[in-house]
């Protein structure tokens, strides 16, 4: 059986009265098969989380699951997990370890970490949870809704399984400072053409951009650690500027970081997708699951950019990186960094060698510095 594990934990004061929440659905039609939740007294964000996980799993177990897919919106959680974290925490290492025993049940296990409206079952019953324990009257827990319920049509609660603050991000550690950049503009880019996995240079005017962005990274940052790239000649000579502009610094690919591929739309424009593939685009428009004709999804790339990211973060720990790509790549780095839905990925625009930063921090905390800087490129 392939099930589905959402999870969640929070606390209100962490620590504080906490409680956790956990659901396990069928992976092929979303139906709900178990829910749990519990107070945990007084304790954690972190701890909270981890029994959530903890939970899931075992609920999992119980429906004799072979492969399970972790979906939750602590990023530690996930990361840690997952192996690309490490876990820092003495108090954590003992839940890390039971919640690893539980994972050597089942046959797969994968992580992806989500935004947090799309794990609000999991935060409804964790709040219910420490509702209940505070003596508070709850109505009944309706009915989970499916991950294709849109949010408007969903229940919404207030989740408290990360501190909201106007304040930068309090850490004990310094975070990894990403400075995100679009390579320089091509052919295709200035025709509005799709311009997925063919490997186009840049233009004259794509490399004069690529060279004032490197100068505007190089104002940002007094010492850069890294310069990671799509493995793309217009992303990896964008990546080459920035890198002899900021110190030579040596210049990594990372194959995780390529653009989209779209399939049987590369090289054409907007309009013409439209006029050939009317259903289809409006299909892929409409969700992130949907892939071009012979292409894949903004669901695959999401992956994949979250791969890149959690590398990076892995291999640089405290430094700055500089990380160059492509347009999807980076809009759904925003995307999960900012908390938003997908419409985010439709009302976002970044330029051709615009910037954008963000800190990240070794407990997950991310503070967005700025989106689409372009006053380099004037």
């Amino acid at each position: 059986m392939h099930v589905v594990v959402e999870a969640d934990g929070g606390s209100r004061g962490n620590p504080g009265p906490a409680g956790y929440g956990a659901v396990v659905r069928e992976a092929a039609t979303g139906e709900v098969l178990l829910e749990r939740y519990a107070s945990l007294g007084v304790t954690t964000n972190n701890v909270a989380e981890y029994s959530g996980l903890i939970a899931a799993l075992q609920a999992a177990a119980e429906l004799n699951a072979t492969r399970v897919d972790v979906r939750m919106d602590s990023k530690l959680v996930i990361e840690q997990m997952a192996g690309r974290w490490q876990i820092k925490n003495p108090g954590l290492r003992p839940l890390a370890a039971e919640a690893a025993q539980l994972v050597g049940r089942f046959a797969e296990v994968t992580y992806e970490w989500i935004p947090r409206e799309q794990n609000r079952a999991a935060d409804a019953l964790a709040n219910r949870a420490m509702d209940e324990a505070a003596g508070k009257k709850v109505p009944d827990v309706p009915p989970s809704p499916s991950p294709s319920t849109s949010p408007e049509k969903a229940e919404k609660r207030e989740s408290r399984a990360t501190p909201r603050s106007w304040a930068p991000p309090a850490s004990t550690e310094e975070a990894t400072r990403l400075i995100l950049v679009r390579h320089g503009e091509t052919a295709y880019t200035k025709q509005g053409r799709y311009s997925g996995r063919g490997d186009i240079p840049l233009s004259d005017e794509g490399e004069a951009q690529a060279m004032a962005a490197a100068g505007r990274v190089a104002g940002l940052a007094r010492e850069v650690g890294a310069v990671v790239t799509s493995p793309l000649t217009r992303c990896v000579r964008t990546a080459e500027l920035i890198a002899a502009e900021v110190g030579g610094v040596e210049v990594t690919v990372l194959d995780d970081l390529i653009e989209c591929d779209f399939g049987d739309w590369e090289g054409l424009t907007f309009a013409e997708v439209k006029e050939r593939w009317p259903g289809e685009m409006d299909a892929w428009l409409d969700s992130t699951a949907v892939a071009p004709p012979g292409g894949e999804s903004f669901g695959t790339v999401a992956a994949r950019a979250r791969r890149a990211l959690g590398a990076v973060l892995t291999a640089y720990p405290g430094m700055t990186v500089v990380l160059v790509s492509h347009v999807s790549p980076l809009k759904l780095i925003l995307r999960d960094a900012l908390d938003a839905g997908d419409g985010f990925l439709h009302r976002l625009f970044l330029d051709a060698a615009g910037v954008s930063m963000m800190d990240v921090w070794p407990d997950g905390n991310i503070a967005v510095r700025s989106v689409n800087e372009t006053a380099h490129l004037r």
